[in-house]
């Protein structure tokens, strides 16, 4: 196969075996999976010692046949593609959920998720599942899970319990209503072995309270109870599959719930999302709903009612300095900006006590970082996800003046007040970053879809200068991360080879992410990324030594 400048380079076969061979590009692949490479261009040499490398890449000799290494240790194109590979999937699994953005809509989306979720399940079945114990988002989680269980007779044993723990332990941390869907795709996929049915069996097992399952998640319940062959108890049977048949229930939750369909004094002992239905019935005003109902609610809950109970006049006191960080700063951005005016004192007590909680024990050991975060216009999202990137970039400013020693924060706009940022304007990333630069930070954090349009292209020439011609030795840590998943290029959107690009959804993953972002840099290979995931699932697991 021809290589750059006409030389004949031999690459390994793929690393596996769809019919696909959009991976055998060779320089354009090269290019985006080795390291960083000087202006010059790709350059293939003989083997040579970690000594006498010269200067390639962090020291990196290059081989003829697409090998690197660092004296005995040497790594195979193959590898290379495949830690790409698995680092593209990881990026996708933490920024999508198959939802329409700014620049695709839904069905772009969900064609490019499905895609890589099949490539990289085909391609590199144990990485695939190992991707469980980072904190990818809970859509891919699920599908995940749902793809290694239906696909199980493509796995050898020891395969299967290395899944099965990985399966158990998401499972634990998942949303319940979340797994009681990923029960019923299962059950319309067919999947009824009698693996899915043990692994169904330990998680129903481990639920705290059968009967609030019973309640608020009665429809989810009878599918996994059927579909799994379960045996369940004489009253909590006759309440899923006969609730008419009693008259009375001995247990006080299945009692209220009988009651509630009477009296309107029950429906307060139940969930919020059970008694909601019932309020509506007994045609009982908002207003007095969600006032008596408010003890009843889970934390979100009061967060996402919040405004629905100042427009009704109704008292729920929500403790907002208790909330997520994330999920507080789109509470706060969908607030008018008169409004947080208004309430600025409590709101950013409670964003920096969010972020205080985050932080922990590495707060303000960061040392001087400077930040640029993107509130332009395309940082709305789409209304299926509205205003989800700026929510993010809000909620890493507050994280990250937690972390930093001192903190200089850039909004593209150029505003300086971050309580009331709006999607707004173009996206001069070029000019933002060369002001943070200005300040000699440590660290330098963008947080951005990567758009750079006011010009075009400059982020990232800026970024190539900076890191080849005035900081080679690599003084200033410079990594993007991405809220926002690009369909046509499988992967979060770049702004420079040079620069680690790691997806992100939510401000807490923050720390976690840039750590990860090494792997991105390519100072890392496949032999690093399987050790720290091997880690990350001995940890997630609990079997860590």
């Amino acid at each position: 196969m021809m290589g750059h400048g006409g030389l004949d380079v031999t690459f390994e076969g793929p690393a596996a075996g769809l019919r696909c061979d959009f991976r055998l590009l060779p320089v354009q692949q090269c290019i985006r999976c080795s390291p960083p490479h000087s202006p010059a261009g790709l350059c293939f040499t003989r083997p040579v010692s970690a000594s006498q490398a010269g200067p390639t890449s962090h020291g990196r000799p290059r081989y003829a046949d697409g090998r690197s290494g660092h004296g005995d240790v040497m790594e195979t194109y193959a590898d290379l593609v495949a830690a790409e590979d698995v680092l593209l999937f990881v990026n996708a699994a933490i920024t999508s959920t198959a939802q329409r953005e700014f620049r695709s809509d839904a069905h772009e989306q969900r064609m490019s998720l499905d895609f890589l979720h099949e490539y990289v399940r085909v391609n590199y079945r144990e990485l695939y599942a190992a991707t469980l114990a980072l904190d990818i988002n809970d859509h891919n989680a699920a599908r995940i899970i749902q793809r290694l269980l239906v696909t199980a007779g493509e796995a050898d044993p020891g395969q299967k319990r290395a899944e099965g723990r990985l399966i158990a332990a998401r499972l634990a941390v998942l949303p319940p209503q979340r797994v009681y869907r990923i029960f019923a795709e299962l059950r319309r996929a067919k999947v009824n072995n009698r693996r899915t049915r043990a692994i169904v069996r330990d998680w129903l097992a481990g639920r705290r309270d059968p009967a609030f399952d019973a309640v608020k998640y009665r429809a989810g319940l009878k599918t996994a109870v059927r579909h799994a062959h379960l045996p369940v108890a004489d009253e909590l049977g006759d309440f899923l599959f006969a609730p008419r048949a009693r008259t009375r229930y001995t247990h006080a939750l299945l009692e209220t719930r009988r009651r509630a369909r009477y009296e309107q004094g029950a429906l307060y002992e139940l969930p919020y999302t059970v008694a909601e239905g019932f309020a509506a019935r007994h045609g009982i005003p908002r207003a007095v709903f969600l006032e008596r109902i408010a003890p009843r609610m889970t934390r979100l809950e009061q967060l996402r009612l919040q405004e629905s109970a100042r427009t009704h006049k109704a008292a729920v006191d929500t403790d907002l300095t208790r909330m997520p960080l994330t999920r507080l700063a789109s509470y706060v951005l969908s607030l008018d900006l008169d409004v947080r005016a208004g309430r600025r004192a409590e709101l950013t007590g409670a964003l920096r006590a969010a972020a205080r909680r985050i932080a922990g024990p590495y707060a303000g050991t960061w040392g001087r970082v400077a930040a640029v975060l993107d509130d332009s216009f395309s940082a709305y999202g789409s209304g299926q996800k509205r205003r989800r990137p700026l929510a993010v970039a809000l909620a890493c400013h507050f994280l990250l003046a937690e972390l930093a020693g001192s903190y200089v924060p850039l909004w593209t706009s150029g505003r300086a007040d971050a309580l009331l940022v709006h999607p707004y304007g173009h996206t001069p990333l070029g000019m933002r970053i060369l002001d943070a630069l200005d300040h000699a930070p440590e660290r330098l954090v963008i947080v951005s879809d990567g758009w750079d349009n006011a010009p075009p292209g400059l982020a990232g020439e800026v970024l190539r200068v900076w890191r080849t011609r005035l900081d080679p030795q690599r003084r200033t840590h410079v990594v993007h991360l991405n809220p926002v998943y690009d369909a046509d290029s499988f992967d979060v959107r770049r702004l420079a080879p040079s620069v680690p690009t790691a997806g992100v959804r939510d401000a807490g993953d923050l720390p976690a992410l840039v750590e990860l972002a090494q792997f991105a840099e390519g100072r890392t290979g496949l032999a690093e990324l399987r050790a720290y995931l091997d880690e990350k699932v001995k940890i997630f697991t609990g079997n860590a030594t």
